[in-house]
């Protein structure tokens, strides 16, 4: 494939809804354009996208995928990204490789769950938006009353461009309104009779919609009463350009109706990269702006990478500026370390076309980059610019995960490594305190399928499991205590006599240790192995074995043997001081409390704040958000390791939430009974 200027390429994201045949649309759109020579379905499971075993298997769109094709002396990248909610951080990835993102809605269906998270996780992003309504042949299809629900349950504002010529199955073609044209069967027709007055009225709407967006164009609107055709594609193009206008497409990909008119709009009307080409960066931590330049430094994008089993560490990279040829040395801003530019390939699907150049403006595929990965920028060795991540949403579902097989321990560690370079949103901790790996991410199927990719990439088995909430333990008043280990068995003995004043601390001030002896009761040399004692059974805990928080401990008298005393014997006389403590004074199981908050629609908040009683959650307080409620409220961790798909069921998918730890507080006596029991059974 030859190189394209940036004024002839078009790089558009497919978004939104699940079902709406994003999937679809772009493989009747490579075959229209002879890009593919069979159409492929995705019942059948051979879609140039849904490549991946886990999507044939689903008949669903997992990861992003990306594809080229030629329309009109123009280059088409397209970015085909999953619509369900757990994999939908694609569709984040995907915004910093494009000017324009496309939510495709099904005409038939509503506004669904999964195009109203795409519309208010992408509404804000500094890219030009359109909407593509799809199956319009479908029973019950509507375009006004689809575009009417978009409006009613958004803050958006979409402008027809194409009427639907026929509704549902007698749907055959569009008319454009720009152009006052119909096409019919991928031919330019007249316009119906029946549809003349509809045109007429829709070309002034357009023609207000597009003078409302620049001051001159409204001036001459207002004492010319319309636009020439010249103003209006002008003024249209750069409405959309500048996310000013939202231009809406219609068509049917299943029967191939106004696929062709489709590309025709995408190369006519959405931007190129020279029409955007205004690119926010950061250097040396300062925000800019630079200007994007084929003749410039190399200044390029790591939007998304994977792990192909049988090629090895693939990456999706879009150039702003520059031109990127094989064989360049780069750095990698991100990772502050060299790299090397290897073969370049122009990708569709899972098949790759060697390139020996990749220029500004265009996307490709970059194979076995040794440092680059995801969301990382490639600049020239003496470059300071970064382009600045998209904002991720916090987890809000975590899993442990461990290898099934003891042989696979070893091997499961980078496998997840590999994996989770795919996908930002999915992060792997190791708590030290629970000692186990925890898998955190934005739903349940997103974690499952790592499950699924462990075995069928690595032939890994793994097991996944509600983690361990990471208890705390402390004294619940004062106490002064004192404990003798004496031990004589013949021969040298064990002996250590320590006195403690122990007493709580507040919240998150952590351990205080004082060493009070005077006249020498203890000898200098003996302080350090009582306060290493103290550490290490604050490190182990007492009676549920969590470690030991908030808690001061004052050694301010005791006594020694001068052949029998050791360091050893301090230790062991510290441990049962302090377990004497707390049982003298009493002890309390503090647990992670977080900070949450639901974003929910009006209906659903009722049945939302009883639900959140019922998990120990305390309500904080409500605002109103758009057309959402947002419930402020702090919860339990315990509670909330499952809240996700129990929100989701509350509200039919509707509800999210966004959660940080606030703090830790004293878990209630009967389940802090039930805590220490099941450690007591594990002991």
């Amino acid at each position: 494939m030859k190189s394209f200027d940036m004024k002839h390429i078009r790089n558009i994201a497919l978004v939104g809804a699940t079902g709406s045949g994003k999937t679809s649309l772009v493989e009747q759109m490579l075959f229209n354009a002879k890009a593919i020579s069979r159409l492929g379905k995705i019942e059948d499971g051979n879609t140039v996208m849904d490549f991946n075993q886990e999507e044939i298997d689903k008949g669903m769109s997992m990861t992003l995928a990306i594809a080229n094709l030629e329309w009109k002396n123009n280059k088409i990248n397209l970015i085909d990204t999953p619509g369900y909610a757990d994999f939908a951080g694609d569709q984040l990835f995907a915004t910093k490789a494009v000017e324009t993102i496309c939510w495709v809605a099904n005409g038939a269906a509503g506004f669904e769950v999964s195009l109203e998270q795409s519309i208010e996780m992408l509404s804000d992003f500094d890219v030009a938006k359109a909407i593509i309504v799809n199956r319009l042949d479908n029973e019950g299809a509507d375009l006004t009353k689809c575009l009417d629900l978009i409006r009613e349950n958004s803050e958006l504002n979409p402008v027809v461009l194409y009427l639907p010529i026929g509704a549902e199955s007698k749907f055959e073609g569009i008319v454009d309104i720009v152009k006052s044209k119909a096409m019919i069967g991928g031919k330019e027709v007249a316009v119906p009779a029946s549809m003349t007055e509809q045109l007429e009225e829709s070309k002034l709407a357009l023609m207000e919609a597009v003078a409302e967006t620049d001051d001159a164009l409204l001036e001459n609107y207002f004492e010319e009463g319309e636009l020439n055709d010249q103003q209006l594609i002008a003024g249209l193009k750069a409405a959309i350009a500048s996310n000013k206008l939202l231009p809406v497409f219609t068509c049917s990909a299943t029967h191939n109706i106004a696929v062709d008119a489709l590309l025709n709009g995408i190369c006519e009307y959405l931007p190129s990269p020279a029409d955007r080409n205004q690119i926010p960066v950061l250097e040396k931590g300062e925000a800019k702006v630079i200007s994007a330049n084929p003749d410039g430094e190399l200044l390029a994008y790591i939007f998304k990478s994977y792990s192909d089993p049988n090629v090895g560490d693939v990456c999706y990279a879009r150039v702003y500026s520059g031109i990127m040829t094989s064989g360049t040395d780069v750095f990698i801003a991100e990772r502050d370390s060299k790299d090397r530019i290897g073969t370049i390939n122009f990708i569709r699907g899972k098949n790759r076309d060697d390139a020996s150049e990749l220029v500004a403006g265009d996307i490709g595929g970059l194979v076995k980059l040794k440092v680059g990965r995801s969301l990382n920028t490639i600049t020239t060795t003496s470059s300071n610019l970064m382009i600045p991540a998209p904002p991720l949403p916090t987890p809000v579902f975590w899993q442990t995960i461990k290898a099934v097989n003891q042989s696979d321990e070893d091997k499961i560690g980078a496998a997840l490594n590999k994996l989770l370079d795919e996908d930002q949103l999915l992060s792997l901790d190791m708590n030290s305190e629970t000692s186990e790996n925890v898998l955190s991410g934005i739903g349940e199927q997103q974690i499952g399928l790592i499950k699924k990719k462990l075995k069928s990439r690595y032939k890994i088995e793994a097991e996944l499991a509600t983690p361990s909430v990471p208890y705390k333990e402390t004294i619940k008043g004062f106490a002064d205590v004192s404990y003798r280990h004496k031990k004589q068995s013949g021969g040298k003995g064990q002996y250590g006599e320590v006195y403690f004043k122990v007493r709580p601390l507040e919240r998150g001030e952590g351990f205080e240790f004082i060493n009070g002896i005077v006249g020498g009761t203890i000898p200098s040399k003996f302080i350090p192995a009582i306060e290493k004692g103290l550490n290490e059974i604050l490190a182990k805990g007492i009676v549920s074995g969590n470690p030991i928080v908030d808690l001061s401990v004052e050694v301010y008298f005791g006594s020694y043997h001068d052949v029998d005393s050791s360091e050893m014997a301090f230790k062991i006389a510290t441990w049962q001081c302090l377990k004497k403590a707390f049982e003298t004074a009493g002890h309390i199981l503090l647990e992670p409390v977080h900070n949450v908050q639901i974003i929910i629609p009006n209906e659903y908040m009722g049945d939302v704040m009883g639900d959140v009683s019922t998990r120990r959650g305390r309500i904080m307080g409500m605002e109103q958000k758009g057309k959402k409620q947002i419930l402020n409220a702090q919860m339990p961790l315990a509670e909330l390791f499952n809240y996700y798909p129990a929100l989701k069921s509350l509200t039919q998918g509707r509800g999210k939430f966004i959660q940080t730890f606030s703090h830790f507080e004293r878990v209630p006596g009967d389940i802090a009974a039930k805590v220490i029991a099941a450690a007591n059974e594990r002991e």
